[in-house]
């Protein structure tokens, strides 16, 4: 496929969200930086980006933005690490009243992530991964930010996590969150009342989904969350990832990107690649139109486009 996307591709872009970008300021380096990216968005007819950090609120910074960048709608979240007290219903309700749209359950220090900080010296590992034991050099352990109990069950510092969710009209998104900690999740929030649930990259090899678990959570009203980087740098097939798309069906996946590191395309063009792909797959246009307008901006909160 070609570096550059096409032309058929930004145009069925115009009004969509990436919903999963990781951009600078951040604590590593990226590839570009929020208000830059704004504007690049503006020149293509994108609606806007979901701005993630691994390690603080991005609801303030988001406002920022879009003060900045008029006509670019940027939106701001929150991911559950050890940063911001873990599964802490207080920071949850904090950003919520900055205007935060979605809650990561926790990501880098989920209990799921918890194995890839025993790499061995000189390993090959994520910049999360590498901070982390950067960290740990300096005398800074970060304990694994638990969701369940020893037993499996939800715990009530989750629920209430949840329960925040629910009443500011969040979204909760997964993390790196392990299969049967999502499962356990995904019903327990479904009881709190949260009303929109984004099952995050179900083809990273943390969660490595099957069909079979996929297709059971959108069957309770899940979004899959299909990133551009999973399959880019080789952690699936693009054929299986499109396959999985199907099997699931369109309508219960979203585009994004999780682009941001300094080493893959640009971030702006992440979504069309994507396009591209699946256009040359043989799905048409209305049902990529779906999954990267209709559900963007499901998940963003936003008008029908």
């Amino acid at each position: 496929m070609s570096a550059t996307p096409s032309d058929r591709a930004r145009e069925l872009l115009r009004g969509a969200f990436d919903t999963h970008v990781h951009i600078a300021p951040d604590v590593v380096e990226r590839k570009i930086d929020d208000i830059s990216l704004a504007r690049r968005f503006g020149g293509l007819g994108m609606a806007g980006f979901l701005l993630k950090s691994h390690y603080g609120s991005t609801a303030e910074r988001a406002s920022v933005v879009r003060a900045a960048v008029p006509g670019v709608h940027v939106l701001g979240a929150l991911a559950l690490n050890r940063a911001v007290g873990g599964m802490n219903p207080l920071a949850v309700e904090i950003a919520a009243r900055e205007g935060a749209r979605t809650v990561w359950l926790p990501t880098v220090d989920s209990v799921n992530e918890s194995h890839e900080r025993d790499a061995p010296p000189g390993a090959k590992v994520p910049v999360w991964v590498k901070l982390q034991l950067e960290l740990r050099e300096q005398g800074i352990e970060i304990e694994p930010v638990p969701v369940l109990d020893d037993g499996g069950a939800v715990l009530p510092a989750t629920r209430a996590v949840l329960a925040t969710i629910a009443r500011n009209g969040m979204l909760l998104a997964t993390g790196h969150l392990g299969r049967d900690e999502i499962f356990a999740v995904v019903e327990a929030a479904l009881e709190e009342g949260v009303r929109e649930i984004v099952i995050t990259h179900p083809e990273f090899p943390s969660q490595n989904l099957s069909v079979e678990d996929q297709r059971a959570l959108a069957e309770r009203g899940a979004l899959l969350e299909r990133c551009f980087t999973t399959p880019h740098t080789g952690k699936i097939e693009w054929e299986q990832w499109i396959e999985n798309i199907r099997a699931a069906g369109t309508e219960h996946s979203i585009l994004s990107t999780d682009l941001g590191q300094i080493f893959n395309p640009p971030v702006e063009d992440g979504m069309a690649l994507m396009v591209d792909r699946l256009l040359a797959a043989g799905v048409d246009d209305q049902e990529v139109h779906v999954m990267a307008v209709v559900n963007t901006r499901r998940v963003a909160g936003a008008d029908p486009w």
